[in-house]
């Protein structure tokens, strides 16, 4: 990505970052990349993310240098009052609050929507916790696995794991959340351009991931009575996997009617090919376990290259199955310029890039994220405190 920070969309924005974690800090993490002046507040003891190795020394772990990069680093003791001051002061001149804990303790803290919202009228201010606050979950503690558990989603492993509910291998409701919660705030900051106030945003983890998954698993349960269980069949279906070729493993969709009237013409039309299990999509579907197996049994007699090269010329989707560490020299993302390497203090660093494209107001990577409490004196200066109080903050142990 070409442009320098402070040019992308978000240029101006001023947020304070109260998160945590992964959640809260991957959407602050997009506002930085786009542009935005992302103060992230730690506590003495820092992000927990700073401690998980690897990381060249303490406090520098691999995944808090990533989700915290282009962002400032003020530590504050919010335990004391003073430090709770100087987040009210700040708020005052910030367009975005957010933070991520249970909303019963950023109350006991001060620092809840009523108590900024008075001062600073215009702040949009984004809660990202575990469960909504009006539910009976509202101050249940929540992580990933929790939500993934909760909301579905490791149940329905279940079926393409001998039956024993699973988790995904990445964690997706941490992410899906942190997204939702980035375009939620900077849907906020539009509206706010309109009616000129800001307002307090909600973003819980598990009815986040509740919606995501009945994106298409709400099935016939769309209806009432129902017309079928909860569970879009392809995607559970026992026979989706990666199809074993005779020398690997490639992942395929053959997917409308035109696909598979494409895949039987290249491959000679065989007998079977006149099934009415494949004459259209709801047949497809109604048989989807059939039709996958099916496909098992023909892929494994070929190459992988042999068939990439078949469905290539049908256009057909089909891709290799690559590793984490194919993707590391992938060459498109090569051509694409997708990964940032540089040398840093850290020594040399490869962050991945911003996926989204801007013609005219184009992101970019800011640098890794900083020590804890780097950026103490320049960011309480940049928001109009005084040396003497700034030495005051110090003295009195609210600035760590």
């Amino acid at each position: 990505m070409s442009g320098g920070r402070g040019q992308g969309p978000l240029a101006g924005v001023k947020v304070l970052d109260l998160t945590s974690v992964l959640m809260g800090p991957y959407a602050t993490q997009i506002f930085a990349d786009l542009g935005a002046d992302v103060i992230k507040i730690e506590g003495p003891a820092g992000d927990t993310t700073r401690h998980l190795p690897p990381g060249p020394e303490a406090g520098r772990g691999a995944m808090f240098i990533n989700l915290n990069r282009g962002k400032k680093c003020l530590a504050l003791d919010l335990k004391q009052p003073a430090a709770r001051d100087v987040v009210l002061r700040m708020a005052q001149q910030a367009d975005v609050f957010v933070h991520s804990m249970r909303a019963a303790a950023i109350k006991r803290l001060g620092l809840d929507y009523a108590a900024l919202q008075e001062r600073s009228p215009k702040l949009v201010y984004a809660n990202l916790y575990g469960f909504g606050a009006k539910g009976r979950y509202a101050d249940y503690p929540a992580y990933d696995d929790i939500v993934q558990a909760a909301s579905g989603l490791a149940d329905l492993q279940a079926s393409l794991n001998g039956g024993t509910p699973a988790y995904l291998a990445t964690v997706v409701a941490d992410k899906v959340a942190g997204l939702t919660g980035a375009y939620a705030i900077i849907a906020a900051l539009y509206a706010r351009e309109k009616s000129g106030t800001g307002q307090e945003i909600e973003v819980p983890m598990f009815e986040t991931m509740v919606s995501f998954m009945y994106a298409e698993h709400l099935g016939g349960s769309l209806y009432d009575p129902p017309l079928g269980p909860p569970a879009y069949p392809r995607v559970v279906a026992k026979e989706r996997h990666p199809y074993r070729t005779s020398d690997g493993y490639l992942a395929l969709m053959i997917y409308t009617d035109r696909h598979w009237r494409a895949f039987f013409d290249a491959i000679g039309n065989p007998v079977w090919s006149t099934n009415p299990m494949f004459a259209s999509i709801g047949e497809r579907t109604r048989n989807i376990g059939a039709v996958l197996g099916r496909l098992t049994d023909i892929l494994k007699d070929r190459s992988s290259a042999e068939w990439m090269e078949l469905f290539r010329r049908i256009e057909v989707p089909a891709m290799p199955v690559m590793s984490p560490t194919d993707l590391l020299t992938d060459p498109h993302l090569q051509e694409a310029g997708f990964w940032d390497e540089r040398e840093t203090a850290d020594g040399r660093l490869r962050f991945p890039g911003i996926p989204t494209g801007f013609s005219g107001t184009p992101g970019a990577i800011g640098d890794p994220a900083p020590a804890l409490g780097a950026d103490n004196d320049s960011v309480l200066a940049d928001y109009g405190f005084a040396e003497s109080e700034i030495a005051a903050l110090r003295d009195s142990k609210a600035l760590v």
